[in-house]
């Protein structure tokens, strides 16, 4: 506002202002009329009604307050609707443009979903928005609500004023960003509700409030640290939210929005904030003599949505038809399954009376006992009804960990946990007497002394040496007991790269490493099984698709997280170059000394190579960048950002659901280690137990599964199974296929819909070659328990045969003597 109007009139306070409002804007569209389409009278006129006279920040001997606010948002009104009607009679027929004003706004969502605390919400709207928008939009007048409770404030508009004002705008000016609609919005306009920066959700409210008007969003983005330079990838994600959510408005909410506009151009001046902030497409040194315009990735990808209109489905992302191969292991995973050894009541050798008269209640007889019985594994009921529940789900391989702190409570063979390791045995026989394999993983740490004996915790864990050779110890004692019946061995699942320190893990990979020389030098040749080490690994995205510096600490992150314990396996017997280069390169700038150990060459040679197969756990993708933007979730260690898309997926536990991360990681793990057979050892997510239908997890099985399928098929990765975390709720509360309720398990449609794929070998379509598998031979369980009592049927063939030549001479001497006797 030009200062004498302020000073002479105390601005729009003043009803003068209107008529000269509309004298300035005769002079624009009578110079610039013909170069212009869209006009704006005002640019977010709640800020200067509110804040520049409602709080009171006026010339010296200009008094502010409510009242004065109040007055000054009638006068702008009023001199839009003026020049509006200027426009319409007098430039609309030579010049077809369009007039509007730009409102800002920002969106509130109830603390809870109560009525008092909707119609608080509507009334936070109708106090920011619906203040110049209902006049305009609807009807001439201010908000109901506005009305009710401040009648002795509000000005009143004549009958004429009201018809003067309705309707003149030709499509409806949104602003929504973070200064204007957030933080220059008094604490008062909430009504202690919750905001909300969901577009979408705001643009549907004003679809209904105000009769689906032609939307046109002038002002969007949100902002980002003013230390940020051109990577600005959190500012990307901000875009790619707001744009995506006018997309679906269009789409599913048939909201008329026709145009959409990226606030701002180039980094400024932030209002209240200065330059604490950026929020330009183009970055400026603020500090250089020229603040010469560089452009940043935003322009970039903002150039490439704008080309592509939208976001158009990418082909790599759309789902494919096909099956997987003969043979394909299909599995659930249980860390560790339910493990009941309660006697059976037919192990109990007492002898009971039943009280029928008084107590009904049974009575031991003292003194009086039954010959005991020998244990067997249909005493144990927890193993039936597991089975039972694994049978239903059509699975082929199922996945559990042993307790190596249950069984060897003292970490040696001192002392062995009989009765668990027999439950063990009867578990896997029968999973095997149903054709389903027992994948048995030996070690996994788990939060209370990382699952080792106390004795082995106590003393430092996988720090210490000597849990190398306990370990050997232990691998060898389940071999020989549970051998015969488990083929598919972990040595160690998922070791949490996270929590181990490096001697940590260098202990670890030596006792993996024995286990799996141990198996293959006495126990390969007589069992016939196969065994690796699991890892858990996650992908792990570039922030930024067009920055280097990103691309390269997506790297990094990838060999710290997945190669320090894979490389020196899979790869030449050591650590990865990249750690031992970063390393290096942090002891020399750094207080702490970060020693990464050195395997000798014997090491190396008894590493390298000490698996049959890759096996992986898979859950999400992590998007990290360099630009240091939000400290929380900054890794001063790395050097690196993590950064989140707020447009993915997430569960509860705020867990993203992409899909193509798991495809990118199996083809990482083909170029970086070749053609080994690979198993998704766990692959799954958490869900909402107070929701009955899983629909969350039903799509991620589905689209996981499908982008497995790509890295087999077209990737020609040498994939051959997949597991789902997990069995159930009980084990693994909020990822399980089955829930558990009551002492009840209870199939989840994700369970279903797994099953479905199962029995397809995929996803196969009308034009997928069928493919014939050959029969698998069933287990035979019996045969283990000949195997292994092979002294007892030698002996019992030769009490059969006996029996059979005494019939016999029987038989033909009787015969003889009866003849004799003729």
């Amino acid at each position: 506002l030009p200062q004498h109007l302020q000073d002479t009139f105390g601005g729009w306070a003043s009803p003068v202002l209107p008529e000269l409002f509309r004298d300035y804007a005769e002079l624009c569209f009578r110079h610039f009329g013909g170069q212009v389409r869209y006009w704006l009278t005002m640019d977010n006129p709640y800020v200067v009604a509110w804040h520049g006279y409602g709080t009171g920040r006026l010339p010296p001997g200009v008094r502010g307050g409510p009242r004065l606010g109040y007055r000054a948002a009638h006068h702008l009104l009023q001199a839009h609707a003026k020049v509006w009607h200027l426009y319409n009679d007098h430039f609309r027929p030579t010049q077809r443009g369009k007039v509007s004003i730009a409102l800002s706004s920002h969106w509130i969502k109830p603390q809870s979903m109560t009525d008092k605390n909707i119609k608080e919400c509507q009334k936070s709207l109708d106090f920011v928005l619906g203040w110049f928008a209902k006049p305009i939009f609807i009807d001439g007048d201010y908000p109901e609500s506005m009305r009710s409770n401040l009648s002795s404030l509000l000005p009143e508009f004549s009958e004429d004023e009201k018809k003067y004002i309705k309707g003149t705008a030709d499509f409806f000016a949104l602003s929504f960003g973070a200064t204007l609609s957030f933080q220059l919005l008094d604490s008062h306009m909430k009504f202690q509700q919750l905001e909300s920066i969901s577009l979408r959700q705001l643009l549907y409210w004003i679809s209904c409030e105000y009769n689906n008007p032609p939307v046109f969003i002038v002002e969007n983005s949100w902002f980002v640290s003013g230390s940020t330079k051109r990577d600005d990838a959190k500012y990307i994600y901000y875009l790619k939210k707001f744009i995506m959510e006018t997309l679906k408005a269009i789409r599913y909410d048939g909201v008329n929005v026709f145009g959409y506009t990226v606030w701002s151009l180039l980094d400024g001046f932030e209002w209240h904030r200065g330059y604490s902030i950026r929020r330009g497409l183009f970055y400026v040194d603020f500090q250089s003599h020229d603040k010469k315009l560089m452009p940043k990735s935003s322009v970039l990808f903002y150039q490439k949505l704008i080309e592509k209109n939208g976001f158009p489905p990418l082909p790599e992302n759309l789902p494919i038809e096909g099956v997987f191969p003969c043979g394909f292991a299909w599995g659930i995973v249980d860390n560790y399954i339910q493990v009941d050894t309660t006697p059976a009541q037919f192990l109990d050798p007492n002898v009971y009376v039943w009280d029928v008269h008084q107590t009904k209640k049974l009575i031991k007889v003292d003194g009086v006992f039954t010959s005991k019985r020998k244990r067997h594994c249909v005493d144990f009921a927890a193993i039936r009804l597991q089975v039972s529940l694994l049978q239903e789900m059509h699975v082929t391989h199922f996945h559990f960990s042993l307790k190596w702190s249950l069984i060897l409570p003292l970490g040696n063979l001192s002392l062995i946990n009989h009765t668990l390791v027999h439950y063990y045995q009867c578990f896997a026989s029968e999973l095997l007497r149903v054709n389903i394999t027992p994948v048995v993983a030996l070690w996994q740490p788990m939060a209370e002394n990382q699952e080792l004996p106390v004795s082995l915790a106590k003393y430092g864990a996988w720090e210490n040496p000597e849990t190398i050779q306990a370990f050997v110890e232990y691998a060898k004692f389940c071999f020989t007991s549970l051998g015969d019946y488990v083929k598919f061995w972990i040595t160690m699942n998922e070791p949490s790269v996270k929590n181990l320190t490096y001697t940590a893990g260098h202990n670890l990979l030596k006792a993996h490493a024995k286990a799996w020389h141990l198996y293959d030098k006495e126990f390969r040749r007589s069992q016939k099984g196969k065994i690796s080490i699991a890892l858990q690994a996650d992908w792990v995205e570039p922030a930024c698709p067009f920055s280097r510096n990103d691309q390269e600490v997506a790297d990094r992150i990838l060999e710290f997280d997945i190669g320090w314990l894979a490389e020196p396996i899979f790869g030449d017997g050591d650590y990865p170059h990249v750690m031992r280069a970063w390393l290096h390169r942090r002891n020399s700038v750094d207080l702490y000394n970060f020693h990464l150990p050195s395997f000798s060459e014997d090491e190396k040679k008894l590493i390298q190579g000490s698996f049959d197969f890759f096996a992986l756990s898979h859950y999400t993708t992590t998007l990290v960048g360099w630009e240091k933007e939000d400290a929380l979730k900054y890794d001063h260690y790395l050097e690196v950002q993590m950064i989140n898309d707020i447009t993915w997926l997430h569960s509860p536990n705020r867990a993203a659901v992409v899909p193509w991360g798991l495809r990118k990681l199996l083809k990482w793990v083909k170029s970086k280690y070749g053609d080994i057979p690979i198993y998704v050892m766990a692959n799954g997510i958490d869900d909402d137990q107070n929701m009955v239908h899983d629909k969350l997890r039903v799509y991620y099985i589905q689209n996981y599964i499908n982008e497995a399928l790509k890295a087999y098929a077209l990737d020609n990765v040498n994939l051959q199974g997949y597991f789902v975390y997990s069995f159930n709720d009980r084990t693994a509360p909020k990822y399980g296929l089955y829930g558990y309720v009551a002492n009840q398990y209870q199939p989840k449609p994700s369970m279903e819909h797994y099953r479905e794929i199962i029995d397809k070998n995929g996803f196969p379509g009308p034009d997928t070659p069928e493919v014939l598998c050959p029969e698998e031979i069933a287990l035979c369980t019996e045969c283990h328990f000949f195997r292994t009592r092979k002294s007892l049927l030698a002996f019992i063939s030769f009490i059969f045969v006996a029996f059979i030549v005494t019939i016999f001479f029987i038989t033909y001497y009787s015969k003889r003597v009866e003849r004799r006797y003729k």
